[in-house]
């Protein structure tokens, strides 16, 4: 028996307990509607998704060429046409993912119009964001259904058998477009409380996975920008329980937390940790900070002063009242904050890095390894880094330190087009096909994502059709670069009508009024010419 039959059956058995009233209702179609309702609340997705993730989680511990991947989106149509592109090429949705970004929420969501990346954006814009998404996800397995729905009643009524078990066989095993999100909750929008709150409304609309940095909340900054401003460990670990509060309280004991790190890019601290004991977790994180030694004598009203070792140390403060890191200690900072984080209830690692470099990634994984030997990351694709840029130095440094004649390229202008049809060019575009592949192997890598690109994807296919159709091309431009391509390459969208939700409107029609439904989808639809 299958979960689908099961349905029948319970049906008809209910169907019989109300005699002439439910003579009008069809078990089989209400089996067809349970299918394609398969999560009933967002609740139910962050479970389903959470074990998926654990499961995912355990399997690249076992093989790191088990890594999983996802591409950031801001709004649910994206998210629903990028599963529907992996399940038409690749044939199954396993280990793939969505990312959600605070920077496109920010950028594309939030009411007050575009806005930079800073926290700014309304926080219920990021639960909404996951509703949406899942609605489009949902809608996705909802319309595959329907077609595999209407195929088998074509075969029952050409008699066809083998064609009908067929079918029959891919609606019981249907592969859902639901799959996990990580979902950013920037510096968690304020003070625990705050967090805790947000977090709950993030996982009620179907979040499994939580990312957290360890910014000021209300300094927040753009990984990838200057100006970062971390908080001590102890402040961190409270946000991190927040977190996972929400996830209990809520019931989705699997829940991932995914804490990000920007300390190798933050320079600053907006106030000094709190320390009992030389040696203690406020005292190392103190210890990083650009200090003098002074004398008692050298106090200074309203000064700040940290007395170690006998001696009094005065914290160099900006005139923002923030705290300077020495120079040099990002790494130090970023390994204690991985470990700090691991070792009191973070699942996964974020390490925001200023460049794509495995051989760095893997310097801080390796020291963190040390001390919790499981830790795996989460790791940022950023379209902030010039990948060609950096994997043309990368190779050039690489063939320089083999000892090739590397005199023919210009280190410092290799972006240029004249080193296209160069082996550096072929030997840097090899090392960025297979950056995901070696830095799972390498630097323990266990997800990787893109924040923003359909972002840029969106830019650039909306600037390529501009171009021709308001230029010479006219029509031709939307003809031969959109809509003939979708045709001869199967993309969904063709049958925009389709995509909708036209066809299961048309058909619950017929279950709810039988001969009597009024169908959008006849011989004068014009979506016919695309059948």
């Amino acid at each position: 028996m299958t979960i689908y039959t099961d349905d029948i059956r319970d049906t008809q058995s209910l169907k019989d307990l109300h005699g002439a009233t439910w003579d009008a209702i069809n078990p089989e179609y209400v089996a067809r509607m349970r299918a394609q309702n398969r999560f009933r609340t967002g609740l139910d997705i962050a479970r389903y998704t959470a074990d998926i993730m654990r499961r995912d989680m355990a399997e690249y511990d076992a093989d790191p060429s088990q890594y999983t991947q996802s591409l950031g989106v801001w709004h649910g149509f994206i998210g629903q046409q990028k599963l529907i592109s992996i399940k038409k090429h690749l044939k199954s949705t396993k280990k793939r993912y969505l990312y959600l970004s605070g920077w496109m929420v920010a950028a594309l969501r939030s009411e007050f119009g575009p806005l930079p990346d800073q926290s700014m954006h309304e926080k219920t814009a990021v639960p909404a964001l996951i509703e949406e998404l899942y609605t489009f996800l949902r809608q996705a397995d909802a319309r595959e259904l329907d077609l595999l729905f209407t195929q088998l009643d074509r075969a029952r009524a050409a008699g066809d058998e083998t064609a009908a078990e067929f079918i029959q066989s891919q609606i019981d095993n249907h592969e859902t477009h639901v799959v996990p999100i990580i979902a950013d909750i920037d510096a968690g929008f304020g003070n625990p409380e705050a967090t805790y709150l947000l977090a709950k409304k993030m996982i009620e609309a179907g979040a499994c996975a939580i990312q957290i940095e360890n910014q000021v909340s209300d300094e927040k900054q753009c990984g990838h920008q200057d100006g970062k401003v971390t908080v001590p460990h102890a402040d961190f670990i409270a946000k991190i329980n927040a977190v996972r509060y929400a996830f209990l309280e809520l019931g989705v004991d699997n829940g991932i937390i995914v804490a990000r790190t920007d300390s190798l890019g933050a320079g600053l601290t907006q106030k000094l940790a709190v320390s009992n004991e030389p040696g203690d977790l406020g005292d190392r994180y103190n210890s990083f900070l650009d200090v003098e030694e002074i004398t008692e004598a050298e106090l200074d009203d309203g000064d700040v002063v940290i007395r170690r070792e006998g001696k009094l140390l005065r914290p160099k403060r900006l005139a923002s009242n923030l705290y300077r890191f020495r120079p040099g200690t990002g790494e130090d900072r970023v390994v204690l904050d991985c470990i700090t984080s691991l070792q009191n209830g973070a699942d996964l690692l974020w390490i925001e890095t200023e460049k794509p470099h495995i051989e760095q990634i893997a310097g801080m994984v390796d020291r963190i390894r040390e001390v919790v030997p499981d830790a795996k990351l989460v790791y940022n694709n950023s379209p902030s880094f010039n990948w060609t840029l950096n994997f043309r130095q990368q190779a050039y440094d690489l063939l320089e330190a083999e000892g090739h004649d590397v005199s023919v390229y210009d280190r410092g202008n290799l972006m240029s087009s004249d080193y296209d049809d160069t082996d550096l060019a072929r030997l840097a575009d090899e090392k960025i096909r297979t950056f995901q592949r070696d830095g799972s192997a390498r630097a323990g890598i266990f997800h990787h994502l893109i924040t923003l690109p359909t972002y840029h994807t969106a830019a650039l296919s909306t600037d390529d059709l501009a171009k021709g159709y308001f230029g010479d091309e006219g029509m031709l431009a939307y003809v031969r670069g959109v809509q003939r391509r979708e045709i001869r390459e199967g993309i969904a969208t063709v049958k925009h009508q389709n995509m909708a939700g036209s066809d299961i409107g048309d058909n619950h029609k017929e279950y709810f009024a039988g001969e009597a439904a009024l169908k959008a989808g006849g011989k004068n639809n014009t979506m016919n010419q695309f059948s």
